[in-house]
């Protein structure tokens, strides 16, 4: 169904949930909490006589069902290898995407925790092993369906949107010269990168896809995992000022390293990779108005004082595609 009609997701009912759940043998106590997640829904569904399930339903037209698939035999792949990562939930036959009235949905066990403190530098060579352990499975084999990370669908394809239908005039000028100019250099980052290894990543490396609990992470939600540098999973763990980035970095690679070799020439595309996620921030915003909660849960979107400050980052952005990227002591 086309994103230019009504909504899908508005036929997503707590009733459909429930109903899609106990399509599958379970009984529901009817206690159902939406989660914050915008891409696809999700929810906690209390089960009687049992522990909660939370619900992932995928958002129509987004991935195909090899590409699902490849997803979830990646989480099953890192289980098998003892990995704390949550993986769906599989029914007797083994399958783990189920359908249920025109949607598509995968069921979780749940798993609590708190997003790690990115200043503690002991928890950045926690994450960093982890990371290299997962990375290290991750480099066995490559994606069949899944997607590459690569400067024509994160930049290019991001900025055509944007430019079309929805810079304001007055910034028009303003945005296309700047884009011109970062596209360019981008592209020649990216290009210079050739030679690098692509890999199997989580690809969204963010807090809220780590939960920690008792000293320890685990990773949630692969739905942006991709072919891509192994720094993608990396760089958004850092922050700060450059000393700052780089004594986390120490700590991050050292704990990598322990469990996987990390190539230091990819710390060239680290601002790239930053910049890439900008472009495509807004294009995912701009892609998602049409759905109702968009307009409801990032009303900043779209004004005009947006794309100012916006330009204002890509701006900075640039300087920084210049400056020397980070180094390993």
């Amino acid at each position: 169904m086309s994103e230019d009609a009504v909504h899908p997701y508005q036929s997503l009912t707590p009733g459909l949930v429930m109903d899609a759940i106990e399509s599958l043998g379970y009984r529901c106590d009817c206690r159902t909490l939406a989660l914050n997640s915008y891409e696809n829904r999700v929810y906690q569904v209390g089960i009687e006589e049992g522990e909660p399930v939370i619900a992932k339903f995928y958002r129509p037209e987004r991935w195909s069902d090899e590409q699902i698939a490849e997803e979830h035999r990646f989480c099953f792949e890192l289980e098998e290898h003892e990995l704390p990562v949550v993986a769906p939930l599989r029914g007797e036959q083994g399958e783990s995407l189920f359908r249920y009235q025109g949607f598509r949905f995968a069921l979780y066990p749940r798993k609590g925790g708190h997003a790690p403190e990115f200043d503690d530098l002991d928890n950045l060579l926690i994450l960093g092993r982890l990371m290299g352990r997962i990375h290290r499975v991750g480099a066995l084999r490559p994606f069949d369906h899944r997607p590459r990370l690569d400067c024509q669908s994160y930049g290019h394809d991001s900025v055509a949107l944007i430019a079309e239908r929805f810079i304001p005039q007055e910034y028009r000028a303003s945005y296309t010269g700047l884009t011109r100019d970062l596209l360019q250099a981008l592209d020649e980052i990216m290009e210079g990168g050739r030679g690098l290894s692509f890999i199997r990543v989580h690809g969204d490396c963010h807090t809220g896809n780590m939960l920690w609990r008792d000293n320890a992470p685990h990773f949630v939600d692969f739905d942006d995992a991709r072919m891509a540098p192994a720094v993608q999973d990396l760089w958004m763990m850092l922050s700060g000022d450059r000393p700052r980035q780089s004594a986390q970095l120490a700590e991050i690679i050292e704990g990598y390293n322990e469990f996987f070799d990390f190539h230091p020439g990819e710390l060239r595309l680290v601002e790239a990779l930053r910049t890439l996620r900008m472009l495509h921030y807004s294009a995912w915003l701009a892609r998602r108005w049409v759905d109702p909660a968009f307009p409801m849960h990032f009303p900043w979107f779209n004004t005009v004082q947006y794309w100012g400050e916006h330009i204002l980052h890509l701006r900075e952005q640039l300087a920084a595609l210049n400056e020397q990227p980070l180094q390993l002591a």
